[in-house]
């Protein structure tokens, strides 16, 4: 259950009423976020709020995702990071490296992916690899080359944060944290990224159900943070001719469900540049928000995914037919 007080209710009567709600035997979790002050409760009837003045609405939500449920924003949230927007009616486009390898590399790729419509940038400082051998990143100086690539061409950045010691570094260079699939799961580094106060960008995990993505975000929502999007990016399934099974129906699922905004990535979905911008067409087609794919100059010289990267024409390619699908459905880019 989920209660909206109104927005000049004192603090001092919204603890009172969570006491009262505990000593009911239920339980109150109160949040403020973007001047809407909130409680989620548990184990407590409806009728006991039925006549409390500072009380805006009751919303009896049966779902273990209670912020991230579509009845909180019935009309979709809205998340910006920097100059990107991300909302339903808009088709934004996120591309850049897997790994960010080199100056010259990344800026080669942020020079080429904006005049094509990308409205953000991507790329790894901290890469968590099957084997520990292999190339894991360039950590800081890494973040460093992004910021200031996608700082001298105005567009913001998202890299992923994998260690909570390196939160504070994230912090400083990117403007959007991204939590992987292997990490989808990991609740306390969930509350860590709620509480940063940065916009964040949530994948799916690689077995995990759409249920399990919605109550992973609550962890992230219930921070007080709603500069959440939500991403699937395949999943892990008997299929072995692409590197996951993307999951195009979670996307009309999850809108379905909850009011957050939903991109898929086509790269890690397909595993297979040849792949991609189909998955990609299909995500537009299906109502997604936008799309994250891998781009590199030199794709056969990548020094991670590179089987799945697009070169500069294939991303050209894409784009061309993204903004034709956008355009048929009914969306901006």
């Amino acid at each position: 259950m989920l209660i909206r007080f109104h927005r000049n209710t004192d603090e001092d009567s919204v603890n009172k009423l969570k006491k009262s709600v505990e000593q009911t035997g239920g339980s109150a979790f109160y949040l403020s976020h973007a001047g809407d002050m909130l409680m989620v409760v548990n184990g407590c009837n409806p009728e006991f709020f039925s006549n409390i003045s500072s009380i805006e609405s009751v919303l009896n939500i049966d779902t273990p995702y209670q912020l991230a449920n579509r009845a909180l924003h019935p009309e979709g949230s809205v998340v910006n990071v920097g100059n990107a927007t991300f909302q339903e009616g808009k088709f934004t486009v996120i591309a850049g490296p897997c790994s960010v390898e080199s100056f010259a590399q990344f800026k080669s790729i942020g020079e080429s992916v904006k005049p094509q419509g990308a409205k953000m940038l991507r790329g790894g400082a901290y890469k968590p690899r099957t084997s520990p051998y292999s190339f894991q990143g360039l950590g800081e100086d890494g973040l460093k080359i992004m910021s200031d690539v996608a700082k001298s061409l105005d567009l913001p950045l998202v890299s992923e944060l994998i260690d909570p010691r390196d939160a504070d570094v994230l912090y400083k260079y990117a403007d959007m944290i991204q939590i992987g699939t292997r990490n989808a799961l990991n609740f306390p580094l969930l509350r860590l990224v709620g509480e940063m106060g940065k916009p964040v960008l949530l994948k799916r995990g690689q077995s995990s159900t759409v249920k399990e993505l919605l109550t992973a975000s609550e962890y992230i929502l219930s921070c007080g943070n709603f500069d959440l999007i939500l991403c699937e990016r395949g999943i892990r399934t008997f299929e072995d001719s692409t590197r996951n099974t993307l999951d195009i129906s979670a996307v009309p699922v999850l809108k379905k469900f909850t009011h957050l905004p939903i991109i898929i990535d086509p790269s890690h979905a397909a595993g297979r540049a040849e792949y991609v911008t189909p998955l990609a067409l299909a995500a537009v087609a299906a109502g997604a928000d936008g799309i994250i794919t891998e781009v590199h100059c030199k794709p056969q010289e990548a020094l991670s995914d590179k089987e799945q990267a697009l070169s500069f024409e294939q991303f050209e390619t894409l784009m061309n037919g993204v903004r034709a699908v956008a355009k048929a459905v009914g969306k901006e880019m």
